[in-house]
This record gives structure tokens, sequence and C-alpha cells, in this order.
């Protein structure tokens, strides 16, 4: 395993999305290629919409479970407003993958605080260091009709952005949603090479 590359990785956003699953899929690739890895899930509020933040480590020379602050080679977040509690952990020279879905908290919908808007995330994003990859959820693809599951995109998107690509391979990944979804491979499938050909020169 000795010179292999790593990858820290933040995943942030509301119960409903996702979001721990693709961690597990990603460390079922990771396990599948030998790749050392720690997945450390943390859910906020258990409804649906409540707070939910994973941190994924993989390969050699990680300490801890924990992605140490600014030390994130990647973090996703798949709410707005949520994203902001990324920020601490973005690498300069990372990538922060926003898909951009709103859910508006108790508080927003009663008038009594303000939603973000995109560009002021993306200022925020960019005053990391960190390079945005921003997916449009209008933009996600129609896959039998419907659209495409936004986590396995994301999830697509993460794997094209950075150093998993080579650390565990497009195949493992590929593997660990046909292991997940037997009966619906196909249009898992499609959402995930979707989310890949969504980055461009991936």
């Amino acid at each position: 395993m000795t010179g292999r590359v790593a990858c820290d990785i933040v995943l942030i956003g509301v119960g409903g999305q996702g979001i721990l699953t693709i961690g597990e899929l990603l460390l079922a690739a990771a396990t599948a290629r030998g790749v050392p890895a720690t997945f450390s899930p943390t859910k906020g509020m258990a409804q649906r919409g409540g707070f939910v933040k994973a941190e994924l480590r993989l390969g050699d020379e990680r300490v801890g479970p924990r992605v140490p602050v600014g030390g994130a080679d990647a973090v996703v977040a798949m709410e707005r407003s949520e994203s902001v509690k990324g920020l601490p952990f973005a690498r300069a020279g990372g990538v922060f993958i926003l898909y951009d879905a709103v859910w508006e908290p108790t508080g927003v919908m009663l008038g009594l605080d303000a939603y973000p808007t995109r560009e002021r995330v993306a200022d925020a994003i960019a005053a990391s260091g960190a390079r945005l990859v921003l997916l449009d959820p209008s933009a996600r693809p129609s896959i039998g009709g419907r659209p495409a599951s936004a986590n396995v995109f994301t999830l697509g998107a993460l794997v094209a952005s950075t150093a998993l690509r080579e650390l565990v391979g497009v195949e493992s990944v590929e593997k660990a949603v046909e292991t997940r979804w037997p009966k619906a491979t196909t249009a898992n499938l499609a959402a995930f090479r979707a989310g890949l050909a969504a980055v461009p020169g991936s």
C-alpha cells in the first residue's frame, strides 16, 4: 500500500438525502480494494430534515477517525444552508461539492431567519481556497422517466473530482452500487455515471 493516494472527505446534508449512503458505498469500495478506511457518521435530529454529517478517511497514514479542521480533500454538501458547516473543514486546494438543494429550516419558513443565497455560499467556499463544484438539482438527468438519485449522482461527481478515481476506482464503486441495490442496479449506475460526466474535464 506504500505510496498510495489518501483522501479525507466530509459529507454534510439533512436526513432523507442519503448522505450516509454515500459514505457507506465508498467504504465498501475501499474495503474491496484493500484500502484502509474509517467512517464516522454523526446524526443530529433523528427526523427527516435533521442535520447529518459523516467523516470518511481513506488511505495510508490517516491518524484517527476524524478529519482535521482545514484538512478535508473534499467536502460534500447536499443542502445549501447546511453547507456552511462544512467550511471549517475545507482545505485550500481541495474540492467543495455543493449539490444545491434547498430545504428551508423552520426559522426560515416562519420568517425569522434569512436563507443564504447561492452566490453568498459560493463566495464563502471560494474564500476557503477550495474549488467549487456546483451541482444544480434542476440539471439532474431523468432516468426511466424519474430524476436520477441525488446522492448517487453526487457520488459520481465526487469520484470524478478527487483522487477517489485512483484510490478506490470507478469499477469498485460501481460494484458497491450493484451490491447495495441489486433490483435497481441499472438506474443507480446511470445516476452514478451521470455524476461522473457532470464534472468538466473528468
